[in-house]
């Protein structure tokens, strides 16, 4: 994982669904004339968990608790979204004993800047020059003005991860956050190209899905990803796609 050598395992998930993926999803299936702009009052860190979100992290814990103790987390680090926090811990209830939660403002969403909370007809309408520019630059290099480029997130996961490395060798971590978090871990510790992670990436990263990689030969390589077999659970809410945010 470049210079992250010396954990144990790496579990990486995505938060259960949010509010705010409840909004662009009904934005995306609205009748009439394309929605703009979704219907989102609270800033980006404090969209709540949907109530199937909610269910979700359940479900999560329930995966994490039935792994053999040697193979549960023993240290927890999280972004400071609300959405992500609330994930963690209504996950973490499920286990005997769980670790303690980190918060790591660097395993935040990408930021949008002035695309935030814009469909993409919104973003056509309202920003053309930007969606050309999205489009002649690609996603992985392209930064809207206020907001980062997926090459952004990635230089501040490294120096996230470098210091999870020093702080915890040998434990093994759960990380949660965002997809863009997901997808980009899976980029850093397999140590992949522009064209491999794009493509990964146009599969979308399920909520409260199962990531996992093992130190196998002195590096992280991957074991499961994108696994979502827990929430298929009967006690489990039914499940629904939900757009990024």
């Amino acid at each position: 994982m470049g210079r992250v050598r010396n954990l144990e395992a790496l579990i990486a998930t995505r938060h259960g669904e949010s509010t705010g993926n409840v909004a662009h999803e009904t934005a995306r299936q609205a009748p009439g004339p394309k929605i703009e702009q979704v219907d989102v009052a609270d800033r980006d860190a404090d969209i709540p968990l949907s109530e199937l979100g909610r269910a979700q992290a359940a479900a999560f814990g329930r995966r994490l608790a039935a792994l053999p103790a040697a193979e549960r987390p023993t240290v927890a680090v999280c972004s400071p979204y609300l959405r992500a926090l609330d994930t963690a811990e209504i996950a973490l209830a499920a286990l005997a004993d769980p670790p303690e939660l980190v918060v790591d403002e660097r395993l935040r969403d990408r930021e949008q800047g002035v695309l935030h909370g814009l469909t993409e007809h919104g973003i056509r309408v309202r920003h053309p020059e930007e969606a050309d520019r999205r489009e002649r630059i690609g996603k992985f290099y392209y930064r809207p003005p206020g907001g980062e480029s997926w090459a952004d997130v990635i230089l501040r996961l490294r120096a996230a991860y470098n210091d999870i490395d020093l702080d915890f060798p040998g434990e093994r971590v759960l990380v949660v956050a965002h997809d863009a978090v997901v997808v980009l871990t899976r980029y850093i510790a397999e140590r992949l190209t522009e064209p491999q992670v794009m493509e990964i990436e146009s599969h979308p990263v399920a909520n409260c899905s199962f990531s996992r990689w093992i130190r196998r030969e002195g590096r992280l390589r991957p074991a499961e990803y994108n696994d979502t077999a827990h929430l298929a659970e009967p006690t489990a809410a039914p499940a629904r796609t939900a757009a990024p945010s």
